[in-house]
């Protein structure tokens, strides 16, 4: 092992927790180190096709567990590279729930009116924008269309998108290419950097040990850039306060292989975990009935056949999103682009004798990708994911050079969560198939099981210190110095895209964390602009950021 280093703060993972807590801390004079596991690259880094060791493969992190399979962002800036972009705010009924606990999930310090303002912050330094329906796709036109018809709202996507520089690619999957995502990327991380932050690419954190002065020492592997099964060194900083932002899937397996070294974790460390009630219908679509009945025409007499063209979710149904509804039957449903590659392993073709996943009537299904419709669901689950006892290394075994590991978690769904799902389902094949519009294809539960690329909740923030691994303020329960600003801490499903509810969370967490890095004699200040000078969601949030500093 190298030399041990020292810095005053240490940031696991350059994801919207991870950049945000980098940005602040660094930003109010705290010297400040972020590692992240994955790769470094810049917009002319990404490669736009499939092929393995490009850098579609280089930036995702896919687990498959025992009934869910995650897939998540490992590159720097963590899931804003490889995300739709998609940023709504969190429903108001979603901080409400109760759960399959019947008890109050989220802590009383937090709701959809006091979490406002760190909203406004987040929006701004994005920044977020909210389409009109000239910059909607033709895959979100022909949804909004049968919505219409089946007499249901349709809504454009607030998302962090440039439309002015969008070149329509459909490759938002893999990173820009044309700066117009609003990743990372192009705001908290370079603002942190200028405020002498620095970011180390290829770091995988493996555990956490307490020195003797109450601060942390954190290990670390340095991965290969080829084959992340290859590690290359290793090292350890040393750290008065540590921010956790390593993802849903590992910030548990994180502190659960500290264990032995910490000492015993909160219960809720590694529990809980929701996948955000997530589900995917993919539609083919009749080219002759969208002309027909949603009098769809263009160039060349197509009426769709659009997957081609476009970005990923730009519009969505939230009639569903609905607080005087029941829990578990409130949901929103989500245009979305899916690559046929991927799409493939989740769709399964009908015939006479059931669904199949292979054949004749798959390959026939395959031929008409183009009018392929794939809608989203986000719904309320019963937070049924539990991790197992972590691997040597990371969090999952690798079985290829890149992407793919086997985690030990386990996920299954209780009938509160299928109900969910098949209400869900039910209302997507109603304005889909409605006079033959659509053919939805069955779900491959047989294949992949549970599926989610918005996992939430393993490390979640709580009034209830049985159920919560972390108090209101986002402070790891028994071992201060040490906060979670990831998915993980979110509470429960959100029945959207989470984003921006993680990175508002992100902001609400700093008061408290620079306010107990004081205590620990590191001379840091909160109450930096946006990472470009944007001073006016900062006011709305003085009063609350000051009452939180204030708390033990």
């Amino acid at each position: 092992m190298s030399a041990v280093e020292a810095t005053d703060v240490l940031v696991v993972g350059s994801g919207f927790g991870g950049a945000i807590a980098g940005y602040h801390l660094a930003a109010g004079g705290a010297r400040v180190v972020v590692l992240e596991r994955g790769p470094w690259l810049a917009e002319e880094d990404f490669e736009h096709d499939f092929k393995l060791g490009s850098s579609y493969t280089r930036i995702f992190d896919f687990v498959i567990g025992d009934g869910i399979s995650v897939l998540g962002g490992n590159c720097v800036g963590g899931g804003s590279v490889v995300y739709f972009a998609a940023m709504p705010r969190a429903p108001r009924f979603a901080f409400e729930r109760r759960g399959g606990l019947h008890r109050r999930m989220w802590p009383a310090a937090v709701s959809r009116d006091l979490l406002e303002p760190w909203y406004d912050r987040v929006e701004e330094a994005i920044p977020v924008s909210t389409q009109d329906w000239g910059d909607v796709t033709y895959a979100g036109g022909l949804w909004a269309a049968a919505c219409a018809r089946a007499g249901h709202s349709c809504n454009p996507v607030p998302v962090a998108v440039d439309t002015g520089r969008c070149t329509n690619c459909n490759w938002m999957m893999a990173g820009c290419r044309a700066g117009a995502k609003r990743s990372l990327l192009t705001n908290y991380l370079p603002a942190a950097l200028a405020h002498g932050a620095r970011i180390r690419p290829l770091h995988e954190v493996q555990h956490l040990a307490r020195n003797d002065d109450g601060g942390y020492r954190v290990h670390y592997s340095v991965i290969d850039g080829d084959d992340y099964r290859v590690h290359v060194g290793r090292g350890a900083i040393d750290a008065q306060i540590v921010v956790l932002a390593a993802g849903t899937g590992a910030t548990p397996v994180i502190l659960r292989r500290s264990e032995a070294a910490l000492g015993p974790m909160p219960h809720a460390v590694g529990r809980y975990m929701s996948g955000n009630g997530e589900r995917l219908n993919t539609a083919v679509v009749d080219e002759d009935r969208a002309r027909g009945l949603l009098g769809l025409t263009r160039e060349g007499g197509r009426a769709y056949a659009a997957h081609q063209i476009g970005r990923g979710p730009v519009t969505a149904n939230w009639d569903r999103l609905d607080a005087s509804l029941p829990e578990y039957s409130r949901f929103s449903l989500e245009q979305l682009y899916f690559p046929p590659g991927l799409g493939t392993i989740l769709a399964q073709a009908p015939s006479p004798d059931g669904p199949v996943w292979f054949g004749a009537e798959k390959k026939e299904m395959l031929r008409r990708w183009q009018s392929w419709l794939t809608i989203f669901t986000m719904s309320e689950d019963d937070n049924e994911g539990v991790f197992g006892p972590p691997p040597a290394t990371g969090n999952a075994v690798r079985i290829s050079q890149q992407m793919l590991g086997r985690g030990n978690i386990s996920y299954h769904p209780t009938a509160n969560t299928v109900r969910g799902w098949a209400e869900s389902d039910a209302a997507v094949r109603a304005i889909v198939e409605r006079d033959g519009l659509a053919t939805v294809l069955p779900w491959a539960d047989d294949v992949v099981g549970a599926y989610t690329v918005h996992p939430l909740a393993s490390c979640r923030i709580g009034d209830d210190a049985a159920t919560s691994a972390l108090d209101h303020r986002h402070e790891l329960r028994g071992h201060p110095g040490i906060f979670v600003t990831d998915g993980s801490a979110v509470p429960g499903a959100l029945t959207v895209n989470p984003a921006m509810t993680i990175a508002a969370l992100a902001e609400r967490a700093m008061p408290a964390i620079v306010a107990t890095a004081r205590q620990r004699g590191i001379a840091v200040t909160y109450g930096a602009p946006g990472p470009a000078g944007e001073g006016a969601a900062r006011r709305g949030t003085a009063r609350l950021a000051a009452d939180l500093a204030r708390e033990p």
